[in-house]
């Protein structure tokens, strides 16, 4: 049986009423896109954060009459909005092998490989993270995620203590351990993200008891590395504890940053940290450097 979707565009104040319109006349379900290629940061827990504008779509069994729907719509949106509908027929499909298959496993750098689950490695001899794909942050597809793989698989932290602070779904911190580190502290504001840290160390056959996964207010011990992949403005914020848990001569490798943000995040990190030259990639930076003696 084919489906209808029906999107519209609206501001983040129209949201609500486009939602509940289209609810009301038999969406079965609600998707919300950017519509003008906005950043959206991860947001803290608690938090829903929205684009200013918005394609709110809405999916529709074939059995609903597609001229009566855009009808209603028209008649009871804003003409701004009312204007902007548009309408697909989508074919009758598994929607679940869909979403599997939308995953492939991804390499980055020379040796790491992120394989969804119900792949098998394609190559068993490499590093291979083992993953459900889960939010952009944490699958390794996102620039700021890959920016910090790429640098792991060229300086591999053998024998090192690693700290990956604000670590999400855990991804950079398996890394850190498969790519040789001694010992791993993983540490998120949120407690469903140590759940996912803990959920995805057992499916790579870690075993999370040997690692401290914590709140931030169970501080670590100073390590030889510390990864931190959130944002700019907390990482400024996170400086002085972060000069304080690198030991002397330790790595840094910070993540989450935009270009027009990156001189900030380096004002903030140069009187404690010898910083390398920053790395762009797809308009996030990475920022890298040693702890000064």
């Amino acid at each position: 049986m084919p489906w209808w979707n029906l999107s519209l565009r609206c501001s983040r104040e129209q949201l609500p009423q486009v939602e509940d319109l289209l609810l009301e006349l038999g969406a079965l379900s609600i998707s919300i896109a950017d519509a003008q290629d906005e950043p959206l940061y991860e947001p803290l827990p608690g938090e829903t954060p929205l684009w200013s504008e918005s394609i709110v779509t809405g999916l529709f069994n074939a059995e609903t009459n597609r001229e009566t729907l855009q009808d209603r719509l028209v008649q009871r949106l804003p003409d701004e909005i009312a204007a902007s509908l548009r309408g697909e027929e989508l074919p009758d499909q598994v929607w679940e092998r869909v979403h599997l298959e939308r995953y492939q496993p991804l390499k980055l750098g020379k040796r790491l490989w992120i394989v969804p689950s119900w792949h098998q490695p394609p190559d068993p001899g490499a590093v291979n993270i083992i993953l459900d794909p889960g939010i952009a942050f944490g699958t390794g597809s996102h620039p700021t995620t890959a920016l910090c793989l790429d640098f792991l698989d060229r300086h591999p932290p053998e024998g090192c203590s690693v700290i990956d602070y604000g670590c999400g779904s855990g991804i950079l911190a398996i890394a850190a351990h498969k790519l040789g580190a001694r010992s791993i502290a993983a540490i998120d504001i949120d407690p469903q993200a140590l759940e996912a840290t803990r959920r995805n160390a057992e499916r790579n056959g870690i075993d999370p008891a040997q690692w401290l996964i914590a709140l931030p207010d169970q501080e670590p011990e100073p390590a030889d590395w510390l990864i931190a992949n959130i944002l700019s403005g907390p990482l400024v914020e996170l400086e002085p504890l972060f000069a304080r848990l690198v030991r002397p001569g330790g790595q840094l490798l910070l993540s989450g940053i935009l270009p027009q943000q990156a001189e900030a995040v380096r004002s903030a990190y140069a009187p404690h940290f010898d910083l390398d030259a920053v790395t762009i990639d797809r308009d996030w930076c990475r920022i890298s450097g040693i702890r000064k003696s």
